[in-house]
Order: C-alpha cells, then structure tokens, then sequence
C-alpha cells in the first residue's frame, strides 16, 4: 500500500469514529476524573433518573422548533505518513422534525481532511436525523444499562453521575460515563469510548463532550476525541460550538418538582 492511500484509509477510518460520536449522538478528550463524592443521599435511584432523563430528553426535542449557531471544527493528524491538519468554521441552521442546514464560512489546512473528514461528518448530521437512526442510538434503557455512581450538590446544582454499558456490542453505541442535571435530567458532560471498534485502524478513541443550556434547552458547546491510529499517529479532532439562537420553541414543562418523585 502506498503512503497516499495508506493516509486515505486512516482518515477513513478516523472520519467513521467521528460521523458515530458527532453525528448520530453529538454528544467529546476524556480526562479520567474521579467520581463524584457522596456528598448527599441521591433523591432518585437510577431506573427513576433515566426515566426522567428519557422524558425530558424527548420533551425538548419535540419542543426545540428551531436554532441556529456556528462551530469550529479543527483537526491535527501526527504520524505515518506525515502531519496534516485542517480549521473548517461552518454556520449552522437546524428546522424541526429533521433538516439541518450548513452553510462553510471557511477552510483552511489540509484539503484532503476537509474533504474526507470535515464535510462527510456534516452529511452525516443530515443522515442522524432520520427516525431508525435516532432510535438506534437514543440514550435509554432498551440501548443502554446505567448504573448511579455519585451524586453532589454544588452552588450552581445538583448532578447525578451515571455509568453507561450498552446492551449489544454495536460500533454505534459506546460505553463510559454521563453527567445528569438534577434539575433539568439533562446530561451536561460525557465521557465516553466506542462500544465496538469499528475499524482496524483505529487502536482506540477517548471522547468527551460538553453541554450548556441555552433558553432552556441543553446544547454541545464542546467536542474533543483523542484517536490512537495503528500502526502510528494519533488524531486530536475538536468543535467549538459558539453563537447559539433559538428561533422556534414551544415551552417546556416545569420539571423541577420531579427531582423529588419516586
């Protein structure tokens, strides 16, 4: 094999990571963090939290009509047979049931990553939204076990922590740990791996995202993996999520009371 296509195959392999953890579940460099402490008796259990979670998760996405914002998606590729990598800045316009809109402001670096991995991944958003791939890949209890493993509550909120093991080895699902708004049962940090290798190129992934609520509705506002690719290099991929609007919602029901429901 040549060293073109040798790199052609890597990002290949690289761009299907990345098209399951952005596309199908956007849901982030995974710092091994310790648990959260004890520090208070945890109101619900974990079968009571992901039934809220799955709740609320459903709420505001039939309640989320519209929004639209900008990211920054940067990738840097190091090892055999070179180094490459690539800034995209991409405006972003989502309508629901399903149509999202990208509009690239900007390219710049490796045409190659662009190309193969930048503008596959926004195809791929388009495709994540279509039903089977949502069920698919929904954060619940037919696709997912949890387990709670802390439970603190700080100035800004209470936060469950949960283990999360999917339930078939399925390259579109993963494995590792989601952070729970108390308040909202949303998740507001992950850090996760894939369930299933999907490619023999790639050794391993860690992935970590970041969420921030906006008007009400909890949104990525970061994303960083870490691939190991065998036989060397390793791929350092991050979007920055910034400018975020809602232009259409319906309100959201007054979840709070249902911290304390058993």
């Amino acid at each position: 094999m040549n060293m073109k296509n040798s790199m052609h195959f890597r990002l290949a392999s690289l761009t299907w990571l990345l098209l399951i953890f952005v596309g199908l579940r956007q849901p982030a460099f995974a710092q091994q963090s310790d648990p959260l402490p004890p520090a208070a008796p945890a109101p619900l259990n974990a079968g009571q939290l992901v039934q809220n979670l799955v709740r609320m998760n459903l709420e505001r996405a039939q309640a989320l009509r519209a929004y639209q914002g900008t990211r920054i998606y940067r990738l840097e590729y190091r090892g055999f047979p070179g180094t490459r990598s690539a800034e995209m800045v991409v405006d972003v316009k989502y309508e629901s049931p399903g149509t999202k809109e990208f509009t690239i402001l900007s390219a710049t670096g490796s045409k190659l990553i662009i190309d193969k991995v930048f503008k596959k991944l926004l195809q791929s958003e388009k495709e994540a939204l279509e039903a089977d791939n949502q069920k698919r890949t929904a954060l619940n209890g037919d696709n997912y076990v949890f387990t709670l493993i802390g439970y603190e509550s700080t100035p800004t909120g209470s936060i469950y922590l949960l283990s999360v093991e999917p339930r078939t080895k399925d390259k579109f699902l993963y494995r590792g740990r989601i952070w729970v708004d108390a308040e909202d049962f949303a998740v507001v940090r992950m850090e996760v791996e894939p369930a299933k290798n999907p490619s023999f190129w790639t050794k391993n992934t860690e992935v970590e995202q970041a969420y921030v609520k906006v008007s009400g509705f909890w949104l990525p506002v970061q994303h960083h993996s870490l691939s190991t690719i065998r036989l060397g290099g390793r791929a350092d991929f991050t979007i920055d999520y910034k400018d975020y609007q809602i232009t259409g919602a319906s309100s959201l029901s007054n979840v709070s009371s249902a911290a304390n429901s058993r």
